[in-house]
């Protein structure tokens, strides 16, 4: 049996190479969602006039790895006090969001996101949003750290913010 996550964290590429590390993740896409325009490219979305975020869909055995994990990944991956940012990369497409597939995972966000704001003096400013339709993105961005044999593509955060 196996579940899909799915979250926008900043730039997908260094997102989905934390995912694909973890025991019990069995796929990782990465595209766009929650945007008006039907199957966009890459630059419609950099365009900031299709409402898309960057996201990365996991699909992953409950078995192995809990939705609570995932989303420990999620929260340690990017500031998600920046808003519409996370670093050099500004726009509403790197806005810090979690897509839940069904009320438990909507209620397990929740619950992360409350516990993860004491973490922080600013406020965190992460949606969270019923999944809708995923686009996934070109191949090139499929693995792109993978591919180039990098494992991340931001330097650790510091828990400051």
């Amino acid at each position: 049996m196996t579940n899909k996550a799915t979250f926008g964290a900043g730039c997908f590429w260094g997102v989905e190479a934390a995912f694909r590390q973890l025991e019990g993740v069995e796929a990782t896409r990465v595209g766009y969602a929650g945007g008006q325009l039907d199957n966009p490219t890459y630059e419609d979305v950099c365009s900031h006039t299709t409402g898309h975020a960057e996201v990365v869909e996991v699909t992953y055995d409950p078995e192995q790895v809990s939705y609570e994990q995932l989303l420990d990944v999620f929260w340690r991956k990017h500031d998600p006090t920046q808003l519409n940012r996370q670093g050099w990369d500004v726009g509403d497409q790197y806005r810090s969001v979690v897509l839940f597939h069904d009320d438990e995972q909507r209620q397990a966000a929740e619950r992360s996101k409350d516990s993860e704001q004491a973490r922080y003096r600013k406020p965190i400013v992460t949606l969270i949003e019923p999944a809708p339709t995923f686009y996934e993105a070109e191949d090139y961005h499929q693995q792109y750290l993978e591919k180039r044999g990098r494992s991340s593509c931001t330097p650790a955060l510091a828990r400051t913010a």
